[in-house]
């Protein structure tokens, strides 16, 4: 009987568990798929409210899947009728030692990338920010998106061949 509440998401402890270990991967996949951090804290919260909801029903070695699942839903239900944009933080470490041309260049090259980056398809651009920015390998996208490994590569591989195109000297 104690194995059985271990394995039980209903407890505290469990459930804690689960959502320090997965809550930050689901924000950053919700983000990098859809480029609206609010909404993206408000599906992570709202996913695992729902898990919560249904812990009797959620193993706990479902609930990562259970949590992607319903986070994903969440955004597509609510970004049917816009096209949402994917942002970036502005994160460019300036020194006094650059100079004015060096800076110019590398904001050209960053609204380069920015551009090519919003033109990709959805899932290129959250396969390729997935596995570049979080370091995610193909097999863990795969499982995020619920496709198989081959589908990630290929997203990959097209995501490459337009940004090559797209920037010069990539």
């Amino acid at each position: 009987m104690e194995t059985k509440k271990q394995d039980n998401v209903c407890e505290e402890s469990v459930f804690g568990t689960i959502f320090n270990t997965h809550s930050r991967t689901v924000f950053n996949y919700i983000y990098y798929k859809f480029g609206n951090e609010e909404k993206a804290h408000d599906a992570v919260q709202e996913a695992f409210v729902k898990l919560w909801e249904n812990c009797g029903k959620v193993s706990p070695s479902k609930a990562k899947s259970f949590v992607y699942t319903v986070a994903n839903n969440l955004y597509l239900n609510v970004i049917k009728a816009e096209k949402v944009r994917l942002k970036y933080a502005d994160k460019t470490l300036k020194s006094t030692n650059e100079s004015p041309e060096y800076i110019m260049e590398e904001k050209q090259f960053k609204e380069k990338l920015d551009h090519a980056l919003n033109s990709l398809p959805d899932n290129q651009r959250t396969v390729f920010l997935l596995n570049r920015i979080d370091g995610k390998k193909y097999a863990e996208i795969a499982e995020m998106e619920g496709v198989t490994v081959k589908a990630i590569e290929k997203r990959m591989h097209l995501a490459l061949k337009t940004l090559r195109g797209k920037i010069d000297g990539i």
